[in-house]
C-alpha cells in the first residue's frame, strides 16, 4: 500500500480557472493516477469550497480544493473461471445476461469474482479501453440489477459504444417493481443527479452539481400497493432508476439502498401479508435489463437484445399475480 497525506489542499489560479475539476486534479496531483482520481471523485473524497462537485464542474479562481486520497492496495484483475451467460458474441462485442449480486468491476471491497474476472477468462487477450480493471467495460449495472451489459472486445468497438451511451443512442429497457401508484400510468422522469451531500454512498437528486438526467416509464401491471413498470433510460447516471423512483416517492421493491421497504406495515391489512411476502421473497432490488439497442460497431446494423427476467424476479410477479 503507497500512503498518501491524510488530505491534501489547493487554491485554484488564476492561470486555471475554467479548468475542469477532474483536470485541476491531474495537474496538482501529479502523483496519484488519473483512475484513481476519478474513483475518489465519485466518492466524494474531494471538495470544492466544501461541497462535492462533479469531474466536470468548471473551477473558478481562488477557489480550495480538498481532497483525501483513498488508502487502497493497487488491485490487479486476474482471470478466474466464472461461468458466463453469452447472449451474443462475435470478434467486435459481447453481449452478458450479467447475473444479480454480481459486481461488473474489480473496487474496493470487492476485489474479484466480478465480471471482468470472468471476461478475462473467457476472453484471454482482453484490453479494450485501456483500464486494466475494466478492460472492456463501456457502461455498468449496479450489482443487484441483473440483465444485459455490451462488452467491447476491441478498443474501436469501445470507442463506437461509448460514443453511441454519450450521444443517448444505446436504448435500454428496464422492469422495475416499484412501490405504491404513480399518479399516470406514464411519464418522464427528470432531475439533475449527484453525490448526496451527507450519505456519501448515495447518489441524490440535486439542485446544484448534478448532472442531467431523465428517465420515462410505463405501468404494465398494477399490484394496488406496488406496481410493474418498464423504464427507458434517456441518459446512464449511477444508480438513475433508483434515484428517481425514490424521489418520486416510488422506490424498487428489495432497493436496501433507497427503498422503503418497511412501508409495507401501513398498508391495508388485506394487502399486508402479501407485501411482507413480496418484500422477503424478492431479496433483492427488483429491476432488471431486458432489452439493449445498439448500433454494431463494425456493420452499423441496428442490434436488438432481449432476455427473460430472472427467475427471482418472476417468482415475485407469479406471486403478486396469484392473488389477483
Amino acid at each position: 500500500m503507497t500512503e498518501t497525506p491524510a488530505e491534501l489542499e489547493f487554491t485554484v489560479g488564476q492561470e486555471q480557472a475554467e479548468l475542469r475539476l477532474d483536470q485541476y486534479l491531474v495537474q496538482v496531483c501529479t502523483d496519484v493516477s488519473r483512475n484513481r482520481i476519478h474513483t475518489d471523485l465519485a466518492a466524494g473524497q474531494i471538495l470544492v469550497d466544501g461541497r462535492s462537485r462533479p469531474k466536470g464542474f468548471r473551477l473558478k479562481a481562488g477557489q480550495v480544493v480538498t481532497y483525501q486520497p483513498t488508502l487502497r492496495t493497487e488491485m490487479q484483475a486476474v482471470p478466474q473461471d466464472i461461468p458466463l451467460d453469452i447472449v451474443f458474441q462475435d470478434e467486435h462485442l459481447v453481449v452478458i445476461n450479467k447475473p444479480a449480486g454480481m459486481v461488473v468491476h474489480p473496487a474496493v471491497g470487492h476485489p474479484d469474482g466480478t465480471l471482468v474476472n470472468a471476461l478475462l477468462h473467457h476472453f484471454r487477450d482482453l484490453k479494450a479501453g485501456g483500464d486494466p480493471l475494466r478492460p472492456g467495460i463501456v457502461h455498468r449495472l449496479d450489482r443487484d440489477t441483473s440483465g444485459l451489459l455490451a462488452v467491447a472486445l476491441t478498443d474501436q468497438a469501445h470507442r463506437h459504444l461509448a460514443g453511441q451511451l454519450q450521444e443517448h443512442e444505446m436504448g435500454r429497457t428496464y422492469f422495475a417493481l416499484s412501490w405504491g401508484r404513480w399518479p399516470d400510468d406514464n411519464g418522464r422522469l427528470t432531475g439533475d443527479i449527484g453525490r448526496h451531500p451527507r450519505f456519501r454512498q448515495k447518489m441524490a437528486v440535486v439542485e446544484r452539481g448534478g448532472r442531467t438526467a431523465a428517465t420515462r416509464y410505463e405501468v404494465i401491471d398494477d399490484f394496488s400497493f406496488a406496481q410493474l413498470c418498464r423504464v427507458e433510460l434517456e441518459t446512464g447516471r449511477t444508480h438513475q432508476i433508483r434515484v428517481h423512483f425514490a424521489f418520486r416517492g416510488h422506490p424498487v421493491v428489495g432497493d436496501s439502498l433507497y427503498g422503503e421497504d418497511k412501508r409495507s406495515r401501513g398498508i391495508h391489512n388485506l394487502d399486508r401479508r402479501l407485501a411482507d411476502w413480496m418484500v422477503r421473497a424478492a431479496g433483492r432490488q427488483m429491476l432488471h435489463a431486458a432489452e439493449l439497442r445498439l448500433t454494431h460497431p463494425a456493420s452499423s446494423e441496428t442490434m436488438t437484445f432481449k432476455t427473460d427476467l430472472p427467475a427471482d424476479m418472476a417468482q415475485v410477479l407469479a406471486g403478486l399475480r396469484a392473488d389477483q
